[in-house]
């Protein structure tokens, strides 16, 4: 009997010890799961500034964070800092938590306490621009003292020196991270003296540029990375290079304006290199503009239309390294230029084509060799280009058999962007530009597809044609 009780006892001891290491167990996968960032170097982590108000409205305090509430209009100080969630916590990801922590450098004697609150900064600002009354030199303020959104947080902070204020602003950095904050993915904040004004409330803090890096103001965020990894893949037709409606080529505006949009993968049509309009490597200088307008890498590949190493053709820009890359040449003057990435660990091949302008036969001679040349393709497929056809047109109906037009599920979806005039979202006077997806490709999920108004103030645009941009979660 003795040992019939002892053998359950066992069981359940062993079953205890089961439940408890599954725990452990599950403890250890969740804590694996989170990340953490500290953000508290000086640029690019860390950019600040102080603003002053009064006769001091229209300097720019780029190496001082102090806040003080004001007896006098000029003696009103607010501290920024802007923090670099987007580049340094991956789009997609879920904050967890986010506390700020600063450093009183000195305070006032008279005030031994001050309630200092932390608020949202609603637009950008420059570091070496901002003041009182503009967030950029050529961009003032709406509200002057710089765009106030939410009070996220505040605390009473010490005039003693050396003291430490955490306060916790996760709902904003989670905020920011998602991107529901607009299309920029920084932190942006403002400290702000809440209490009374006095004749010295002021409290000055510790700026990231201070060489004793405990004493720097520091964001530290815990996050959980996605699964799911954001595509953002962008076509456009140049022009020839970058032609605008001006009649002036410029490619530096062309791809200045291509940039804007943060494109991770760009199809370009109608690049020279060493061609009627561009004595010069057209493919070679559109790369090298984007590295600098972006400060990021980027490796290209580029192809003309006939096959010759010079010419007009096709430009595939990416942000990825490229794993492999071919050209299908489709006949009357047309090519087909694929590049082979790797995007959250998923093949994508990306084609660039352009096919005739003039000839519906021919188009779709050239759709036919196009889709039996990327059957040889490993999934996930995208093609983007300017297929001088209609939506409706017998080559839409022949690549929407396998393919999916990015712009058309979007509007179903109610994800298609455009803008007043142009809800139909024509890249043209109609809609000849596509990105395709194949229905094969099941790591793929559609989130949007925007076609740009790129009009600049005097009505010029960089190409005769708009960019279409569609944005994919690859999982």
């Amino acid at each position: 009997m003795t040992m019939i009780v002892s053998s359950r006892l066992s069981a359940r001891v062993c079953a205890r010890v089961l439940v408890a290491l599954a725990v452990a167990a599950a403890s250890v996968a969740a804590a694996a799961a989170q990340s953490t960032v500290t953000l508290s170097g000086s640029k690019p982590d860390v950019v600040y500034a102080t603003l002053r108000a009064g006769a001091y409205a229209d300097a720019n305090l780029p190496t001082v964070l102090t806040t003080r509430a004001a007896d006098t209009a000029s003696n009103q100080r607010r501290a920024l800092l802007k923090f670099d969630t987007q580049n340094r916590i991956p789009a997609g990801s879920s904050v967890t938590s986010a506390l700020l922590t600063v450093t009183v450098k000195s305070g006032s004697a008279a005030d031994t306490t001050r309630t200092i609150g932390v608020y949202q900064v609603t637009r950008s600002w420059a570091e070496s621009e901002t003041t009182w009354n503009r967030r950029r030199i050529a961009s003032a303020w709406t509200t002057a003292g710089g765009d106030l959104g939410t009070l996220i947080a505040k605390q009473v902070v010490s005039n003693a020196a050396g003291t430490k204020v955490t306060y916790d602003i996760t709902p904003l950095v989670k905020a920011a991270v998602a991107g529901t904050l607009g299309s920029s993915r920084y932190t942006r904040i403002a400290l702000v003296d809440l209490d009374p004004a006095t004749v010295d409330s002021t409290r000055d803090f510790y700026t990231p540029d201070e060489p004793n890096s405990a004493l720097r103001p520091r964001l530290n965020v815990v996050f959980a990375p996605s699964t799911t990894t954001t595509l953002r893949v962008l076509h456009w037709n140049s022009q020839h290079g970058g032609f605008g409606t001006d009649g002036v080529l410029d490619p530096a505006r062309f791809i200045k304006k291509a940039a804007s949009f943060r494109p991770d993968l760009v199809s370009i049509n109608e690049v020279e290199r060493y061609d009627r309009y561009a004595n010069y490597d057209g493919a070679a200088k559109l790369a090298a503009l984007m590295r600098q307008s972006t400060g990021q890498t980027w490796y290209y590949r580029f192809a003309t239309g006939s096959g010759a190493e010079n010419g007009r053709g096709n430009m595939i820009l990416s942000r990825f390294p490229i794993v492999a890359s071919g050209v299908d040449l489709l006949g009357y003057n047309g090519s087909a230029l694929d590049v082979d990435v790797s995007v959250n660990g998923r093949t994508i091949n990306f084609t660039s084509t352009h096919l005739y302008y003039n000839s519906t036969t021919w188009r779709l001679a050239q759709i036919a060799d196009l889709l039996a040349w990327e059957k040889g393709l490993a999934e996930a497929r995208i093609i983007a280009g300017d297929f001088n056809t209609q939506p409706g047109t017998t080559e839409s109906a022949t690549m929407k058999a396998t393919y999916v037009d990015s712009w058309a599920q979007a509007q179903s979806d109610g994800t298609a962007i455009a803008y007043p005039g142009n809800t139909e979202g024509n890249t043209r006077n109609t809609r000849l530009d596509y990105i395709y997806y194949s229905k094969g490709a099941t790591t793929l999920k559609l989130i949007s597809s925007q076609v740009f108004d790129v009009r600049e103030a005097d009505g010029v645009m960089p190409s005769d044609h708009r960019p279409v941009l569609s944005i994919f979660a690859v999982k």
